[in-house]
């Protein structure tokens, strides 16, 4: 039986899950191999990569994906993502306003920006993406938490407060 990129792909996530990355990166480089211009295996190579805690490799498939397909919002999250928790904090800012003049609903890049400006300590502008990531999604456990630190930060203990309280309840990721 031949091998589809496909089968592959869905061999190598569940490798993944299990926390099994070498065998699951192996699966994704035949799975590419296969098909070198899906962006969704450089996609999940990435992720796989970042994972396995392996940032260089994480960041070159997630470049890779992101010149595929330079529209998807989810890969230039990733990017941005993988961008700061590499340290290199301006192509993260690049890459999450870039995301969001692609998509300005887009909750999960909002907190991103967020969280890059509270890395800053301009906790003013990062409470601003946070709230700006609840008007979308007001149910994004994420933002809430990330909003409640700013909160902190800023000394407005209510607003604070009030996050905690729609806190409970959720689920840890929204």
């Amino acid at each position: 039986m031949l091998e589809s990129s496909e089968s592959l792909n869905n061999q190598a996530i569940k490798l993944a899950s299990k926390g099994d990355y070498t065998e699951a990166i192996a699966c994704f480089m035949r799975a590419i191999n296969i098909e070198k211009e899906n962006y969704l295996l450089w996609f999940n190579l990435a992720l796989t990569y970042r994972d396995a805690g392996d940032l260089r490799d994480a960041r070159k498939a997630i470049q890779n994906a992101f010149n595929m397909n330079p529209s998807d919002d989810e890969v230039i999250e990733t990017l941005a993502t993988i961008c700061y928790e590499s340290s290199d904090i301006a192509a993260a800012f690049g890459y999450a306003t870039m995301g969001l003049d692609l998509n300005e609903d887009n909750y999960r890049l909002w907190n991103t920006l967020g969280v890059l400006y509270f890395s800053q300590e301009d906790y003013q502008t990062a409470s601003d993406a946070f709230e700006n990531a609840l008007i979308i999604n007001p149910y994004y456990y994420d933002a809430l938490y990330n909003l409640r630190d700013c909160y902190k930060e800023l000394g407005n203990h209510v607003g604070a407060e009030i996050c905690n309280e729609k806190m409970k309840g959720l689920p840890r990721r929204g």
